[in-house]
């Protein structure tokens, strides 16, 4: 037994990635599955595709190897979904996604019954859509069938779980996205559930990232073709998980991932919130460690929609071709001038979250002229995103955290072109690390850690994780300057609209 393996249950996919000891990948494979919109900002995914993707990525990866050579196994996954159980442990209702935005209502309730105040102090953040606990209380008002029969409250990633190994567990760091922790000392907040009415027998037991859970069920060994018996360990969300597959198991290093969503991740030596709500604190899967974080909602998910409502062309070229269709939409936005020739793109197509708290806000180009064509709106959609994440690092570094380096990972990494814009509108040095699996990877170093295979989590990123490149700051960085100032000033101008179209 001498393999780890990491799952990702993602927005877009199950993700598996097969490593060894080392931090070298022997295999890695993804399985998607769609998103359901039954209403205009609503979000929502079948529990049981997630499931059935995740059965198929393992039996591809362990193409060629045993399952007797799997030492154990991490998971992370989406933050924040609302998965209910009932007393039998069947999905009661679709998953409600961490971009669903229809829990403002109950967010205000939240914030009213709790203080703001007292909320950020225990929880580490104010009551936004995205999170879980809203979720919950939407489900009593709306649904109340559902309601009454439900007996488990799971996120994504433990849902897989409950199917692997047939156990309830939620670790610290994704817990803490659920509004429903006193995350300064991982655990559940019997004041916040109190104030809430929520049971708590409804909450798995809390774990640290790295602790074996639970083991493989035979059930799951046979549809997997993992071992019996096989250990489990806690795990961690997304990002929390991100953080370790890129080396950030400890205060010092800021990084920007680019998924979805984009976040900008610093982690820190104690519990340290933001009083003002901006940024986010949460557990990390590092034991006595926190992070603080903030969130662009639609990131990678801007340029996933720009691709398939305007790049038919491109997508076709793309399949003529073998290339990645996104190399051939950031190449053709490298044709247009830095700044777009005064085009802007406010990347809200799913509300915002950092560092404008606002579900109604919604994507926006601005300054569309005859001048302007598919190349300016390409290079538009990736400056909106940059300029997005440049506000999350701004509230950061305004919290004495450090920022003259900033360290790269997820899809938009992968680009050339991209850090370089990064690099430019950040004005700071952009580093990339060998290990591109992203929160898999995480996943399997924490697997790897609960088998022995490493000491604590810190010393599995130090084995596995190195830098391999930078990318400092060029000529653009004046005119995005400037265009940033103008994309700054678009949302206080266009909130009066925001709110009169809500749909």
């Amino acid at each position: 037994m001498s393999l780890l393996l990491g799952i990702d249950i993602g927005t877009s996919g199950s993700k598996v990635v097969l490593i060894a000891p080392d931090g070298a990948v022997r295999a890695e494979a993804t399985t998607e599955y769609p998103m359901q919109v039954p209403r205009p900002g609503w979000a929502e995914q079948n529990p049981e595709d997630w499931w059935q993707a995740t059965v198929t990525s393992i039996r591809r990866v362990l193409v060629g190897t045993k399952g007797e050579d799997i030492a154990g196994v991490g998971l992370t996954g989406q933050m924040h979904g609302l998965v209910l159980l009932d007393e039998a442990g069947k999905v009661l209702r679709p998953c409600i996604m961490w971009n669903d935005q229809r829990t403002a209502a109950q967010c205000a309730e939240i914030e009213r019954k709790a203080g703001r105040a007292r909320l950020i102090e225990l929880a580490g953040k104010p009551a936004l859509t995205g999170f879980t606990a809203g979720k919950i209380l939407w489900v009593r008002e709306n649904e109340p069938a559902v309601y009454e029969r439900a007996r488990h409250v799971l996120l994504p990633k433990d849902y897989v779980r409950y199917r692997l190994t047939g156990a309830f567990a939620m670790d610290v760091a994704d817990g803490s996205g659920t509004l429903l922790m006193d995350v300064g000392r991982r655990v559940w907040s019997d004041e916040l559930l109190g104030l809430l009415d929520i049971p708590r027998e409804w909450l798995p037991p809390l774990h640290e990232s790295h602790e074996v859970v639970a083991e493989v069920s035979a059930a799951a060994a046979a549809a997997t073709g993992l071992r019996v018996g096989t250990p489990v360990v806690a795990g961690a969300g997304d990002q929390a998980a991100q953080s370790i597959g890129t080396g950030i198991a400890r205060p010092g290093i800021v990084s920007v991932t680019i998924g979805t969503s984009g976040v900008v991740f610093a982690a820190t030596g104690k519990y340290a919130f933001d009083a003002t709500g901006g940024l986010h604190a949460y557990c990390h899967a590092v034991p006595d460690t926190w992070h603080l974080m903030g969130v662009t909602l639609s990131a990678g998910g801007s340029l996933r929609w720009f691709r398939d409502a305007l790049c038919e062309p491109e997508k076709a070229e793309a399949v003529r071709t073998g290339r990645d269709v996104y190399d051939i939409i950031t190449e053709l936005a490298a044709t247009a001038p830095a700044g777009s020739d005064g085009l802007l793109f406010l990347p809200y197509l799913t509300g915002e979250r950092t560092p404008h708290a606002d579900p109604d806000a919604r994507g926006v180009f601005f300054g569309l002229s005859l001048r302007h064509g598919k190349a300016h709106m390409a290079r538009a959609v990736l400056e909106g995103v940059t300029f997005s994440l440049r506000e999350c690092l701004d509230l950061l570094c305004g919290l004495g955290q450090s920022c003259a380096r900033v360290r790269v990972s997820g899809g938009g990494s992968r680009s050339v072109f991209w850090r370089q814009m990064m690099a430019d509108v950040f004005g700071v040095e952009i580093v990339e690390v060998n290990v591109t699996q992203g929160a898999a990877y995480g996943a399997a170093l924490l697997a790897g850690v609960g088998a022995g295979f490493c000491g604590d989590v810190v010393e599995a990123c130090d084995r596995t994780v190195r830098e391999t490149g930078t990318t400092q700051p060029g000529p653009n960085a004046g005119a995005y300057a400037d265009a940033y100032e103008r994309y700054r000033a678009l949302y206080p101008a266009l909130v009066p609209e925001f709110r009169r179209a809500r749909y």
